[in-house]
């Protein structure tokens, strides 16, 4: 005989909270054999109750006032999945202190406060889970909290946007331009009326700034995280990248390197050629993947769905089993940890390589004076093609890894130069060719 029900509120009832609704009535049995005992919805909190949504809610469950409904005694698991900073957080914040556990989606409160709500789960008791609020359905947080906590990680690189990726992935395969295939993605609803977030590279490095923190054991927030989105990503630096046997995508950078007083943390998000050999660049339209390497599992690749409803319903339902069976065995998963307390690394003194398109006159000795120039700046060029235009020409140079200080001094020397007419790309290479 299973255990009294366990009450559960949910926040929010969008395209994810309806479809936890869903999977809470289809799978009820399942959900019930696999906890121990019922999930019982109690509460659904909304902003507007009129609205038709995905799954049916029953009318006598919706209410406008998520305060109340979590503060009700008799709530022993709240699932928030509203998103953004408040009213999210004093709504999660208010769950702990009355004594349920935690599963949210909201990647961009944890990047930016998830050191105050796992404090408030640690003096509360509770468990406070998250998987959903990277990649969707694909299970990454969980292995890096748990599965690799007797490993040292050292480096995380992954796609964890999928409307930047949809967008790239038809630039490379179509040969368009980045305006036309955004207006293509935002038809097909994979970009938002207003894609800022996306395509100026927000959401990924909120997601870094999470998957930092866990892989490195150090409070890592978005503010932390370099950010490059792909406006500014043209046809022309996608036809190059393909010249290359590359593909261009965007890409969340979390390392463990040497800083100046020791270990320290580099995180960064910024479009990147990568080689079409690379496990990353094989991944299309809008999912997403995420690589791990650590030192003695090696290397890791994680791939599926990284948004829409049902999949990070899924991941939000798993989280609430676990917390569901803590819960009946009056116990706690695992917690944060930011013991390492390590620095962040600014973006200066992370080493990357480069790719520039220079525009310059079409004559002796300009390409040894580009090489000087690079010299000077102590970088070194690994690759250089020139192609001629008439009385002008381009040089499209590759540089070794160097400190990206060091790297963006060198194009910025390159601009006022009086044969260079013009910098006509510049963009970060990861990986080996």
């Amino acid at each position: 005989m299973s255990a009294p029900p366990l009450k559960l509120a949910l926040l929010g009832c969008g395209s994810v909270g309806s479809q936890v609704v869903r999977l809470l009535r289809e799978q009820a049995d399942d959900l019930t054999a696999r906890v121990g005992a019922p999930i019982e919805l109690v509460g659904v909190a909304v902003r507007r109750p009129e609205l038709q949504r995905d799954a049916e809610v029953p009318a006598e469950l919706l209410t406008t006032d998520a305060a109340g409904l979590v503060a009700r005694d008799d709530v022993d698991l709240v699932i928030e999945v509203i998103g953004g900073i408040e009213p999210s957080r004093a709504l999660i914040l208010a769950a702990l202190e009355n004594g349920a556990s935690v599963v949210t989606a909201n990647k961009a409160l944890l990047a930016e406060d998830g050191s105050t709500l796992f404090a408030a789960a640690e003096k509360a008791g509770r468990d406070l889970y998250f998987e959903a609020a990277v990649a969707g359905a694909i299970p990454i947080l969980r292995p890096l909290r748990e599965s690799l906590a007797g490993d040292r990680v050292t480096r995380v690189l992954g796609i964890v946007n999928g409307t930047t990726n949809f967008i790239l992935d038809k630039m490379d395969t179509l040969g368009s331009g980045f305006a036309e295939v955004l207006e293509e993605a935002q038809a097909l609803g994979y970009a938002e009326a207003d894609p800022t977030a996306d395509v100026e590279g927000y959401d990924a490095a909120a997601k870094a700034a999470i998957l930092a923190s866990l892989a490195f054991h150090t409070r890592v927030t978005a503010a932390d995280v370099y950010r490059e989105g792909i406006s500014e990503v043209s046809a022309a630096d996608v036809a190059s990248a393909r010249e290359m046997g590359c593909v261009v995508k965007l890409l969340a950078i979390c390392e463990l390197r040497e800083g100046p007083d020791g270990p320290a943390v580099s995180a960064r998000v910024h479009p990147a050629m990568i080689p079409r050999s690379h496990p990353l660049a094989s991944v299309r339209e809008a999912f997403n993947a995420v690589f791990v390497e650590s030192e003695a599992a090696g290397q890791l690749m994680f791939y599926g769905p990284g948004a829409g409803g049902a999949p990070t319903a899924s991941a939000v339902l798993g989280d609430l089993v676990t917390v569901a069976r803590n819960r009946l065995n009056d116990v706690r998963g695992a917690g944060e940890s930011a013991y390492a307390d390590l620095d962040v690394l600014p973006m200066g003194e992370t080493e990357t390589r480069y790719h520039v398109a220079i525009d310059v006159d079409d004559r002796a000795g300009v390409l040894a004076q580009v090489a000087q120039t690079f010299a000077a700046h102590q970088v070194s060029i690994q690759t250089v093609r020139q192609e001629g235009h008439g009385d002008d020409a381009q040089l499209v140079v590759v540089s070794h890894r160097a400190a990206d200080s060091a790297l963006a001094a060198t194009v910025d020397t390159l601009r006022k130069l009086d044969f260079v007419h013009d910098v006509s790309s510049v963009m970060r290479v990861e990986g080996d060719f």
